[in-house]
């Protein structure tokens, strides 16, 4: 296998953060393998609204009604009458460059451990999506990248997520494991691991980076992608 670069490693991954990043993967696994499906007239807006029992705000039961001036059910707290929007979330990413090749981390967390897939993650408060992606590449990857640009938006409507992937060059070749890698590696896009990456929306992103490297131009990729990949 070309591998270029090569960083050898330990593996890690106690203490990850995220957890609402790995449960909501793992529930695209599952839809993606046919595991999960929803009930005939469940919308997928509904499916979601069934995660919320209790108030955030005064801990008070909470009910699942269409509010005034609205036209979605949402969850209204029976006592203060707070209403909970649930939003699709935003994962930011990159995909690191260097003279030709690619960073890829594998992963050391579930789902998909073990699995390849470039830096991302879920954008924090008072971040922009651009400091989301190289917050993301230094803590899972080790690595410093600059002068990033938008590469692709993709929509994931069925678990309520948008990625944001961007692409750079980084700064050297020092990289390294983070916390929630077993392995950090550069390689040449021949050698990209097809059958080990880790999600759907991951290996589509990359297909699209490489076909517009092969062509010599890239362009901004807008996205929707079904359940299902082939």
């Amino acid at each position: 296998m070309d591998l270029l670069f090569e960083n050898p490693s330990n593996p890690r991954g106690q203490g990850a953060k995220n957890r609402s990043f790995v449960l909501s993967m793992l529930i695209a696994s599952l839809f993606v393998k046919g595991r999960l499906s929803l009930a005939p007239r469940t919308t997928r807006h509904e499916i979601r609204l069934r995660l919320m029992n209790y108030c955030s705000a005064c801990g008070a039961p909470v009910s699942k009604k269409i509010p005034a001036g609205d036209n979605l059910p949402r969850f209204v707290c029976d006592t203060c009458l707070a209403i909970h929007y649930h939003n699709p979330k935003i994962v930011a990413g990159c995909i690191p460059e260097w003279d030709g090749h690619i960073l890829l981390c594998r992963r050391a967390i579930e789902p998909k451990s073990g699995l390849w897939t470039f830096p991302a993650g879920f954008m924090e408060i008072g971040e922009s999506t651009e400091q989301a992606a190289v917050r993301e590449t230094l803590e899972e990857a080790q690595a410093q990248v600059e002068g990033i640009s938008l590469f692709a938006v993709l929509s994931l409507p069925h678990i309520g997520q948008a990625y944001l992937v961007f692409r750079g060059p980084m700064r050297s070749l020092d990289f390294g494991v983070g916390e929630e890698s077993l392995d950090v590696q550069l390689f040449s896009l021949a050698a990209i691991p097809w059958g080990e990456i880790a999600f759907p929306v991951v290996k589509e992103a990359l297909r699209r980076y490489v076909d517009d490297m092969t062509r010599g131009v890239f362009q901004v990729h807008v996205a929707t992608l079904p359940d299902r990949l082939p």
